[in-house]
């Protein structure tokens, strides 16, 4: 049975409910401050291992770049990579507090990517879709030049990064090989009055728009839906939701809750080989 996504929830509930942090007491800072730590460790390590760091611009906006790591590798030889898209309710964090995971990409000789975007306000919701379908479509055309196998691309992403890594999979032309979606909300309307919504400025019909479980998901492909078991139930049904949806038009799709978990440290373990998610992840990119 799915859960409820909370649309007809008063607005007091429904803002409880989409407060990620209501299930943390409420202070999601120290979680932030990790990111930042683990980032910074995750790139000392991969310079350690002979890897190099590129700033890419993928448009003319100060945002738009992405940091993309390459592993040291033999002439010739291709690799897969991991594209990271970051959350914050599409108004928060970036790129740079984001590389938490090329490390352990980088030990398994992958390339790691970790996406930029211009928050809101400075752009809408569908403004910021677009930078990131952009910035994949850059990565797509370019990754030959750089060693990375175009058929072995794998984008994830959290919270609301898992809405525009979705929303990135449903554009036309090229798809990449997978998708890991972490935490995401992918109805927009229950947004529509929360204080959420202030920033974001949507209304139903511009919500219902970009929202990727009322789009048409035929040829999405093979997905991994997370999610931590500290989370609000209509996070949970978010992603339940989402999953039958591409269950139902045929795509490859597993779902899992990740125990002790919670919306904010579910990301840290995206490709750790000592964790379930990070297995699953590193084998849809070919580790085994």
């Amino acid at each position: 049975m799915l859960g409820d996504l909370g649309l007809n929830l008063a607005l007091a509930e429904r803002e409880r409910a989409y407060s990620p942090s209501s299930c943390i007491a409420g202070n999601y800072q120290p979680f932030i401050a990790a990111y930042a730590e683990q980032s910074l460790a995750a790139r000392g390590r991969t310079l350690s291992l002979g890897a190099r760091w590129l700033d890419v611009r993928y448009g003319a906006a100060a945002a738009q770049r992405v940091d993309l790591c390459l592993p040291a590798a033999p002439a010739g030889a291709t690799t897969g990579l991991l594209v990271f898209i970051h959350g914050g309710y599409w108004q928060e964090l970036s790129a740079r507090n984001s590389l938490f995971a090329a490390a352990h990409c980088v030990e398994h000789g992958l390339a790691f990517c970790a996406l930029d975007y211009t928050l809101a306000p400075q752009a809408s919701v569908r403004a910021i879709v677009a930078e990131c379908r952009a910035a994949m479509q850059v990565l797509h055309a370019q990754a030959p030049r750089w060693g990375i196998d175009p058929a072995r691309i794998v984008v994830a992403g959290s919270s609301a990064g898992a809405h525009l890594a979705a929303m990135s999979c449903l554009a036309p032309g090229w798809k990449p090989h997978a998708g890991v979606l972490l935490s995401g909300i992918y109805q927009l309307e229950p947004l529509v009055g929360t204080s959420i919504n202030q920033a974001l400025g949507l209304d139903v019909q511009e919500a219902r728009a970009q929202s990727p479980l009322l789009q048409r998901v035929q040829g999405f492909p093979q997905t991994l839906l997370c999610w931590g078991q500290i989370e609000t139930d209509a996070f949970k049904a978010q992603s339940q939701h989402f999953a039958h949806a591409l269950q139902t038009a045929g795509t490859p799709c597993a779902m899992m809750e990740v125990a002790t978990r919670n919306h904010f440290d579910l990301a840290l373990d995206l490709a750790d080989p000592h964790t379930t998610l990070g297995r699953h992840t590193l084998s849809l990119l070919g580790v085994t």
